[in-house]
């Protein structure tokens, strides 16, 4: 049983002649005569009653014309959602991204690509950079947010893109003796505790590199008291006045009122977390080949 068949047969049907469905068509008569015989030996009924004028359908027919009528429609639709698919524009893409980066403008690019692709699924799924890296490899996710990318950068598999330096703020409490600041160095916070967001569970990781650098090139070592990926964590900790952090500013700018907390801008030539995109060069997700067009 073909589309065409069905096709041919709802003509007939509707037409009530063999000879205006194959104009419709623009076949022979024959040829549709032909198709419809072909439909009722698929069947194993009679669907027309052809010693009628005007030719009209026998009870099986007329049941088989609804259903007919249904499968032309669910096959166009299929037909048209493959090629949606293909094209990218129907589909899905998981996005993973580090924590703390909800607060930032992802829900605002994530919701315009959205409105421009309706038909794509955007699911986002939250975790530490070490398992955003690993999800990444693995094919489990589509694409990644993620600062502390260098490893992943290094792998040629792997496409990247530089989405945004996002400032770095002190989080500390209102009774903290540098809490009249306008602004802050890390030459300023010789001497405290440091409740410390780290890039990943890893003590040895490139972000980690990174700052422990900036921390040398400001004349000390930090005195880490606590270590963690959660900036919920260490925020709750710096409000019972355990210590001082430094974070991104998209995990402090939407706290503005938070209890017993306030932030101040870490000024530095090289004081900013910078966040990447990557993806797989080799995953032919079109929807992923829409999304990269955002970059």
């Amino acid at each position: 049983m073909t589309l065409n068949q069905l096709k041919y047969f709802i003509a007939v049907a509707q037409s009530h002649s063999f000879t205006k469905a194959a104009q419709q068509f623009y076949i022979s008569q024959t040829a549709i005569t032909q198709q419809i015989k072909a439909l009722e030996q698929i069947v194993g009924t009679t669907l027309i009653d052809r010693n009628k004028r005007p030719i009209l359908l026998t009870p099986a027919g007329s049941v088989f014309l609804t259903e007919a009528k249904s499968m032309v429609e669910q096959m166009e639709n299929a037909v048209t959602i493959a090629q949606n698919a293909a094209s990218g524009q129907r589909g899905t893409l998981k996005i993973g991204y580090t924590k703390g980066y909800e607060r930032s403008n992802l829900s605002n690019w994530i919701r315009g690509f959205h409105k421009d692709y309706p038909n794509i699924f955007v699911s986002c799924y939250r975790m530490t950079t070490d398992l955003l890296a690993s999800r990444l490899v693995g094919g489990q996710l589509d694409l990644i947010y993620t600062w502390d990318s260098t490893n992943l950068q290094q792998n040629t598999e792997i496409g990247y893109c530089a989405v945004e330096d996002v400032p770095l703020m002190v989080a500390l409490y209102p009774s903290h003796r540098l809490a009249g600041k306008k602004h802050l160095t890390r030459k300023d916070l010789i001497g405290e505790k440091f409740l410390y967001m780290s890039p990943s569970e890893s003590t040895n990781s490139y972000g980690d590199a990174h700052f422990m650098t900036l921390y040398e090139e400001a004349g000390f070592k930090p005195q880490i008291v606590f270590r963690s990926t959660n900036a919920e964590s260490i925020l709750i900790m710096v409000a019972s006045e355990q210590g001082i952090s430094i974070l991104p500013d998209y995990c402090t700018k939407k706290l503005s009122n938070a209890d017993n907390l306030i932030f101040i801008p870490l000024k530095g030539e090289h004081e900013y977390e910078r966040i990447d995109a990557l993806w797989r060069t080799d995953n032919h997700n079109p929807a992923l080949h829409q999304y990269l067009q955002l970059f």
